[in-house]
């Protein structure tokens, strides 16, 4: 049985655009190291550069860990990457109360929006395998 794809490469090359920071190895499930690149600029650009070419095994691996269904991943990453602070991906996750709790507070004071980052694929996941 094959898994669905969950995560696009495309996304993933174009969030390591910005993966010095990190935002790619969140994408694919992997807080710690996206935290690890976030504080020390992607391993001081190394890790980085490296990471070009560990892209399709992050997607492959993130194919298999996560649950897909009817909430898009890509789409929540995108809103969570460029509209976070407003709650654009938790109302499209159907979390109202939350989406609007952090549309008047910038992300519960950017806290929340730092959460999210670390639990969306879960998030989302778990939203999935309960429609199924």
């Amino acid at each position: 049985m094959q898994r669905q794809d969950t995560h696009s490469k495309l996304i993933g090359y174009l969030l390591w655009i910005f993966g010095f920071l990190g935002s790619h190895r969140f994408y694919y499930g992997k807080p710690v190291t996206g935290t690890i690149w976030f504080f020390t600029l992607g391993l001081l650009f190394i890790g980085w550069i490296i990471d070009l070419f560990l892209i399709p095994a992050m997607d492959r691996e993130a194919d298999l860990r996560f649950t897909a269904g009817d909430t898009d991943y890509n789409v929540a990453w995108i809103l969570l990457t460029f509209l976070g602070v407003f709650g654009v991906h938790r109302m499209y996750q159907g979390k109202w109360i939350t989406g609007i709790i952090y549309l008047f507070t910038g992300g519960l004071f950017l806290i929340g929006v730092l959460y999210d980052f670390w639990t969306l694929n879960t998030q989302i996941s778990i939203k999935n395998a309960q429609r199924d």
